[in-house]
């Protein structure tokens, strides 16, 4: 995982300075006006300890995710 900034032109994000391989899958995390958030001592490390993890291969796919939740709703409507 890397960490880049881009700028949106003509209706796309450019990154500069980097190379992305077509196809690529990106995450974009949009800047409010004020431009900056805070976290805790206790949320950067639950973020860093995050991000670790999905390095390692440990993560869910969104899709997985949504299943499993599917199926906890169903199961908690049955009862």
């Amino acid at each position: 995982m890397k960490v880049a900034t881009g700028t949106v032109v003509d209706g796309k994000v450019v990154v500069e300075g980097e190379t992305l391989v077509e196809g690529s899958t990106v995450t974009v995390v949009l800047h409010e006006d004020d431009g900056a958030f805070e976290l805790t001592p206790e949320e950067e490390a639950e973020l860093l300890e995050s991000i670790a993890a999905i390095e390692r291969g440990v993560f869910v796919f969104g899709e997985q995710l949504l299943e499993r939740l599917r199926g906890v709703d169903s199961q908690s409507r049955g009862r």
